[in-house]
C-alpha cells in the first residue's frame, strides 16, 4: 500500500472534484502493475503522460514519459470516459510492468501532472457518492478482495451484483406504500372509507414482517461467511489441542509430542466448514508453571479465549472432566459458546458420541483416529445455526444491526394499530433504518467509518 503524503486539509467539495490517483494492484512485484486515476477531463492528462489521447474502451500502446521524455515505463493506456466507468468520472488505467519501483516512478508522474494521492476507498466512495453502486453494493468490493473461501467469494459477487440491495429495495417499497395509507387516513380523517382496513394494512404489515425475517436469516448466514467463526482450543498440556487442529485442518500446523507444554505460544489454523471459515486457535497448555516462556503463552491464550465465538475444553477421556478442567470453566467468560471435548478415546473403552450434560455438550472422539471429529463438526455448524443455501449475500454486522432494528420498528407499529400518529412514526423509523444498509440515509462520519477501511487504489 502506497504511503501518504502529509497534505492540508482542504474543504470535501474541493476535494471531491480532485483527480486522484494511486496504484492499484498489491504491493510487491508481479508481472503487471496497474495504477488508477480519477478526475475530470483526463484526455489532456493522457496526452501529457504518453503523448497520446486514447480512444475510450480501448486498449492503446504507450510509453510513459517523465516531464523531460524519459521513458519511465511501456504498457497499456485505457481511457474510460465519463459517465461510464466505475467512478463515473473520466478514468485512466495504466497498465504496465508490477514492480515496486517503476509503479512508484509512474505514480509521482502523476501527481507531478496535477492528482492527488487517493484516500483509502476513494475510488468506491466516488461510484457511491456519483450513484454507481449503492452503500452495500460497495463494501461487498472489500467483501469479494477479503473471501477466504469460496462460498464466501460467491455470496459478496451476489451482494456486489447487487441482489442484497434489491431485496432491501423490495421492504423499502412496502414501507413506503404503507406509509402513504398511513398519511392518507392522518390527512383525511373525516372520509367515510377506512383507508387502512380498506387496503389491509395490518395483513401487509403481517407481509412484511415475514418476508424481512427471510432476508434477515439469508443476511446473517452470509454475515458467517464473511466473518467467519473463531474458535480456541483450550485445556490442560498433553490433552491432545494440537493434534485435534491438525486434524480439523487436514494438515500438520502444529508440532505434536508426547512431552507436556510443547505448545508454548498460539497456532493458528483457517479452514471451510460449509463454506464457513473456520479459524482454529491452538493453544498453550493452562497449568501452574514457573517457566517464563510458557507462561506468556498461557496470557495469550486467555487473552484469545476473551475474544473467542467458541471454547472447545479438551480433556483426556482417560481421566474426564476432573478439578483442572473445572477450574477451567470456572474462569471462562461468558459469551464464548463452550464445547467438552473427551479426546483420545482410541485409548479406552469408549466410542464417538455427543451428549448434553447441564448446559454444555460435551463430544467423545479421537483426534488420532479421526473418530467422532465429524460429530464436533456437526456441533459447529448447530451452534452457529449454518442452514446450507446458495442464495445468500455477503452481510456485515451493521446491516444485521439494520435489518434488526427494521424488524423492532415494525412490530411496535403493529402493536400501534389503533393510534395512526405513532404507526406512521414507526414506519418511518424502519424507512430510516432499511435506508442506511443501502446509504439512501447515511451520515458523513458512517461513510468515512466504512471507506476508511478500503485498501488505497479501491
Amino acid at each position: 500500500m502506497a504511503e501518504r503524503p502529509p497534505t492540508t486539509a482542504r474543504p470535501e467539495r474541493a476535494r471531491a472534484s480532485d483527480t486522484i490517483a494511486a496504484i492499484a494492484t498489491a504491493s510487491g512485484r508481479g508481472g503487471i502493475g496497474v495504477i488508477r486515476v480519477s478526475g475530470p477531463g483526463l484526455l489532456d492528462f493522457a496526452q501529457s503522460l504518453s503523448g497520446k489521447r486514447p480512444t475510450p474502451r480501448h486498449a492503446t500502446r504507450a510509453d510513459f514519459r517523465m516531464a523531460n521524455g524519459t521513458v519511465i515505463d511501456s504498457g497499456l493506456l485505457l481511457h474510460f470516459p465519463a459517465p461510464h466507468s466505475f467512478t463515473g468520472e473520466d478514468v485512466l488505467e495504466l497498465q504496465g510492468h508490477g514492480g515496486p519501483v517503476v509503479l512508484q516512478m509512474l505514480l509521482a508522474r502523476c501527481l507531478e501532472l496535477g492528482a492527488r494521492l487517493a484516500d483509502p476507498g476513494e475510488f468506491s466512495r466516488r461510484a457511491y457518492l456519483n450513484g454507481k453502486i449503492d452503500l452495500a453494493q460497495a463494501e461487498a468490493v472489500v467483501d469479494l478482495i477479503d473471501a477466504s473461501t469460496a462460498a464466501a467469494a460467491r455470496s459478496a459477487v451476489r451482494s456486489l451484483q447487487g441482489d442484497f440491495s434489491r431485496e432491501v429495495g423490495q421492504l423499502r417499497a412496502q414501507l413506503v406504500e404503507l406509509r402513504a395509507l398511513v398519511e392518507a387516513t392522518l390527512d383525511f380523517p373525516d372520509e367515510e372509507i377506512d383507508f387502512l382496513e380498506a387496503a389491509d394494512a395490518s395483513g401487509r404489515l403481517t407481509r412484511l414482517q415475514a418476508r424481512l425475517a427471510l432476508v434477515f436469516e439469508r443476511a446473517r448466514q452470509g454475515r458467517l461467511l464473511q466473518g467467519g467463526l473463531h474458535v480456541v482450543l483450550a485445556g490442560q498440556p498433553n490433552v491432545g489441542k494440537s493434534s485435534l487442529l491438525n486434524r480439523l485442518a487436514g494438515d500438520d500446523l502444529a508440532i505434536v509430542t508426547a512431552i507436556p507444554g510443547t505448545t508454548r505460544d498460539l497456532v493458528r489454523g483457517t479452514l471451510q466448514l460449509e463454506g464457513i471459515p473456520l479459524h482454529v486457535i491452538d493453544t498453550a497448555g493452562l497449568r501452574a508453571t514457573e517457566d517464563q516462556i510458557e507462561k506468556i503463552g498461557i496470557e495469550r491464550t486467555w487473552r484469545e479465549i476473551a475474544r473467542a465465538d467458541v471454547v472447545l475444553l479438551l480433556a483426556d477421556a482417560r481421566l474426564g472432566v476432573g478439578a483442572s478442567e473445572r477450574e477451567i470453566l470456572a474462569r471462562l467468560p461468558t459469551h464464548p459458546t463452550r464445547v467438552t471435548v473427551l479426546n483420545k478415546i482410541d485409548l479406552v473403552p469408549a466410542r464417538a458420541e455427543r451428549r448434553q450434560e447441564d448446559d454444555s455438550v460435551v463430544i467423545s472422539l479421537s483426534a488420532h483416529s479421526g473418530e467422532g471429529v465429524e460429530l464436533l463438526r456437526e456441533e459447529l455448524l448447530r451452534i452457529v445455526g449454518w442452514q446450507p443455501a446458495e442464495d445468500v449475500f455477503i452481510a456485515r454486522e451493521r446491516h444485521l444491526q439494520a435489518l434488526a432494528n427494521t424488524r423492532e420498528h415494525i412490530a411496535t407499529a403493529q402493536a400501534q394499530m389503533p393510534q395512526l400518529e405513532l404507526l406512521a412514526e414507526e414506519l418511518r423509523l424502519a424507512q430510516l433504518a432499511l435506508g442506511s444498509i443501502t446509504g439512501e440515509f447515511s451520515s458523513d462520519d458512517l461513510l468515512g467509518e466504512i471507506f476508511g477501511r478500503f485498501c488505497v487504489g479501491k
